[in-house]
C-alpha cells in the first residue's frame, strides 16, 4: 500500500462514526455513554492525525509503531469496562494494519498485562497448537487462499454465523462458512471483521449485507 492509500484510509477512519449505535449493534452490545463515545471518538481522530503527520513526514515503520504505542500508553485500561477495552483494541488493531505494522503483542499487553501475556507465550510453547483440521477458502477478488485452522472441535456445536474475513493480501472482504463442530480456530492470512449470525441473516441476505459493510467501512 502506498503512503498516499494509507493516508486515505486514515482519513476515512477519521470520518467514519467509530462509535455509532450500530457499531455498538455490530458487536451485540449496548452503547456507552455519550461523553465516553465523544471522548474515545475525538482520541482515535487525534490518534489517526498523528499517525497521517508521521507518514507525510516520511517516519519509519519502527517509528510509527512507537507512535502507535505511545498513543495507546495514554489509555488507562481502569476507566473501560471489558467490552470498551475490546473495542479500543479493535480500532487500535484497524490502525496498526493501515500502517502495516504488527501490534498485537501490544494490545494484549494492554489488555491482560504483560505478566499474563508472557505465561501466555509459555504456554503456547510449551504446547504447541494441534492443528485438527484445515478449512480453504478462495479471496473472492485476488484468489488468494485464505486458510482457517481448527484446533479444537466437539460434536454438537451448531454453527451460528457467517463469517466476515479481511483477506491480508488485497483487504477485501469475504463471507465464510465454517461449519458446525468447530470450538477453537485460527484465522492464517486473514482478520476476523465481523460476525454475521444466522438466525438474522439467510446466506443471500448476508451476502447484502457484506456489500453495505464494505460500503459503510470504506473497505
Amino acid at each position: 500500500m502506498t503512503d498516499d492509500q494509507k493516508i486515505d484510509k486514515l482519513v476515512s477512519f477519521q470520518q467514519r462514526n467509530k462509535f455509532s449505535i450500530q457499531a455498538w449493534n455490530e458487536r451485540g452490545l449496548n452503547p456507552s455513554s455519550d461523553e465516553l463515545c465523544q471522548q474515545l471518538t475525538l482520541f482515535f481522530n487525534n490518534s489517526s492525525d498523528t499517525l497521517i503527520s508521521g507518514i507525510k513526514s516520511k517516519k519509519s515503520v519502527q517509528q510509527l509503531k512507537s507512535m502507535l504505542k505511545s498513543e495507546l500508553s495514554r489509555l488507562n485500561k481502569l476507566d473501560y469496562d471489558t467490552e470498551e477495552k475490546e473495542f479500543i483494541c479493535d480500532l487500535f488493531n484497524e490502525l496498526a494494519t493501515i500502517i502495516e505494522i504488527d501490534f498485537n503483542s501490544n494490545l494484549n499487553k494492554w489488555l491482560y498485562g504483560s505478566v499474563l501475556t508472557t505465561l501466555m507465550k509459555i504456554q503456547n510453547f510449551i504446547r504447541p497448537e494441534k492443528i485438527v483440521e484445515t478449512l480453504k477458502h478462495s479471496c473472492t477478488k485476488c484468489s488468494t487462499v485464505l486458510e482457517t485452522h481448527i484446533l479444537s472441535k466437539e460434536s454438537g456445536i451448531p454453527e451460528t454465523g457467517w463469517l466476515v474475513a479481511k483477506c491480508n493480501n488485497c483487504n477485501e472482504l469475504n463471507l465464510l462458512s465454517l461449519g458446525p463442530d468447530v470450538k477453537e480456530t485460527r484465522f492464517v492470512n486473514y482478520k476476523w471483521v465481523d460476525t454475521l449470525h444466522m438466525n438474522e441473516y439467510t446466506y443471500d441476505q448476508a451476502l447484502t449485507r457484506l456489500e453495505q459493510i464494505k460500503s459503510f467501512r470504506n473497505y
